[in-house]
C-alpha cells in the first residue's frame, strides 16, 4: 500500500508544449486510424496515450480491468508495467547516485554482504552485463518450493548458498537478467535506509503527483489489476510474484506521462545523470539496438535516440516509447495477453517516418516455465499454482480541444 511519506522533493510539472491544430488532426487521425485497425479490431483490452511535447494527442481504455465483472477500465486503472517497472529501479539507483551513497563502480558485495561473484558493479546491474544467472529459472532448479513466495532475499540467498554459474564474464556481454534489477531493488534499500517502495513514493511518486501508482505488494492483491491468457483465462499469482525491482510496479498511462515528462527537466535528474542513463553500453555487436542504465534505446546514425522499455508478465503487455528529440511519448498497457500491442512502435513513425523501431520483443506465445523462454519477460504456466505465503515473510476517447 502506499504509504504517507511527507519529505518529497519539490516540484513543478512543465507546461504543454504548443501545436497547430493541423499538426494536432493529422497526427490524432493518424494514431485513431492505426488504433481502430491494429489494436481494437484484434482484441485489445488495455489503455493507451501518445503525446508530443507532453500534450496528450490521443488517450482511450478500452475494456475491462477484470473480464469476469465487466467493469469499465478508466484513467485511473492501475496496470502491472512489467519490465517496464526497471525504468524505475534504475533511476532510483542513479538518484542514489546523485545523492552521494552509491557509486556506479561500487561493487555489489559493499551493499551485500555474502555476495559470491566477482567484479560485479552497480553499473553493469544496471546495464545487464554482470554475467548473472536469471533468477526466474534458476530457482526452481535449484530446489525452491513452487508453494511458497520468493522474495529479493531468497534470491540473494540462493545465490550465495549455490552460486549457480554465471552466464558472461562480468562486463563482456549484454545479457538481459531479471536478476540484475532484483539486486538494485535490495541494493536500494541497504543504500537508502528506506524500503523500495518508500523510496520510489519519497522521490518519485509523490512529488510528481502520480497518485495512481504504487509497488506491488501481498497486501494488494484484492485491489491489483488482474490479468488474462489470450483466451480470457484468469492468470493466477505464481511464487515469482512478489519480488521487486524487475517488475511489480502499477501505473496509469496518465502517471506514466508525468514520469516521462519529469525526465525532460532537470528538477528529478541532473542533465549528466539523464545523459548516463540514455548512453548504450552494449557496442559487442553492430545495430541500432542497445541497452543504457534500465532503458532500451534504438540509436540511428544521424545521431537520433528513441529510448523505450517494454514488458510482459503474465497477461500483461505493455509499451513505453520516448523519441527524445521528437518529445514524443507512447504509452501501451493491456491485462489481456495480446501480442499485437508491441506494434505500437509503429506510431513511431507518424511523427518521423525514419524512426523504424526494432526490438527484442518475441510475436511467440508463451511457454511452459522450464522450456527455453523466448521473451525474458515473460512467464506463463498452463496450470498456474496455487500459491500460499511463506509465514516469514467506459471506453473513453479523448480528443482535447485547446492546441
Amino acid at each position: 500500500m502506499k504509504p504517507n511519506l511527507t519529505d518529497s522533493l519539490p516540484y513543478i510539472p512543465p507546461p504543454p508544449g504548443e501545436m497547430s491544430r493541423q499538426d494536432f488532426d493529422r497526427y490524432y487521425n493518424a494514431i485513431k486510424d492505426f488504433y481502430d485497425k491494429d489494436f481494437v479490431a484484434h482484441g485489445f483490452n488495455g489503455s493507451i496515450l501518445v503525446a508530443k511535447k507532453g500534450r496528450v494527442i490521443f488517450e482511450d481504455y478500452h475494456g475491462y480491468f477484470n473480464l469476469f465483472k465487466k467493469d469499465s477500465l478508466t484513467s485511473h486503472s492501475a496496470f502491472h508495467l512489467a519490465s517496464i517497472s526497471k525504468t524505475f529501479t534504475a533511476m532510483a539507483t542513479l538518484k542514489l547516485v546523485e545523492m552521494g551513497t552509491v557509486s556506479l563502480d561500487d561493487d555489489v558485495k559493499k551493499f551485500l554482504p555474502g555476495f559470491p561473484y566477482d567484479n560485479v558493479t552497480i553499473k553493469l546491474l544496471l546495464s545487464h552485463r554482470s554475467g548473472l544467472p536469471n533468477y526466474i529459472y534458476f530457482m526452481e532448479k535449484l530446489g525452491w518450493n513452487r508453494l511458497q513466495y520468493c522474495s529479493n532475499e531468497d534470491v540473494l540467498s540462493y545465490l550465495i548458498k549455490y552460486k549457480p554459474p554465471i552466464t558472461n564474464r562480468p562486463g563482456t556481454h549484454f545479457e538481459y537478467c531479471n536478476t540484475n534489477y532484483a539486486l538494485l531493488g535490495l541494493i536500494i534499500e541497504k543504500a537508502s535506509g528506506k524500503s523500495y517502495s518508500d523510496f520510489l513514493q519519497t522521490n518519485f511518486f509523490i512529488p510528481l503527483q502520480m497518485n495512481d501508482t504504487y509497488v506491488f505488494n501481498m497486501g494488494d492483491s484484492a485491489k491489483a489489476m488482474p490479468s488474462f491468457d489470450w483466451r480470457g483465462r484468469l492468470e493466477k499469482l505464481t511464487y515469482l510474484d512478489t519480488g521487486f525491482g524487475d517488475k511489480n510496479i502499477y501505473s496509469t498511462p496518465e502517471d506514466l506521462l508525468k514520469w516521462d515528462q519529469a525526465l525532460y527537466t532537470n528538477q528529478i535528474f541532473s542533465a549528466k545523470t539523464l545523459e548516463e542513463a540514455y548512453t548504450p553500453y552494449s557496442n559487442e555487436k553492430r545495430g541500432i539496438r542497445n541497452y543504457g542504465y534500465g532503458w532500451r534505446m534504438n540509436v540511428y546514425p544521424n545521431g537520433k535516440k528513441v529510448i523505450y522499455h517494454n514488458g510482459w508478465w503474465h497477461g500483461n503487455n505493455t509499451v513505453f516509447i520516448r523519441m527524445i528529440q521528437d518529445s514524443v511519448t507512447i504509452i501501451v498497457l493491456g491485462n489481456k495477453y495480446n501480442r499485437t500491442i508491441y506494434q505500437a512502435k509503429k506510431m513511431a513513425e507518424i511523427f518521423d517516418a525514419a524512426s523504424v523501431l526494432e526490438d527484442e520483443e518475441k510475436p511467440g506465445g508463451t511457454k511452459e516455465f522450464n522450456s527455453v523462454v523466448e521473451n525474458p519477460d515473460s512467464l506463463a504456466l498452463k496450470k498456474p499454482v496455487a500459491v500460499k505465503p511463506v509465514r516469514k515473510a467506459k471506453i473513453k476517447l479523448r480528443k482535447r480541444k485547446k492546441h
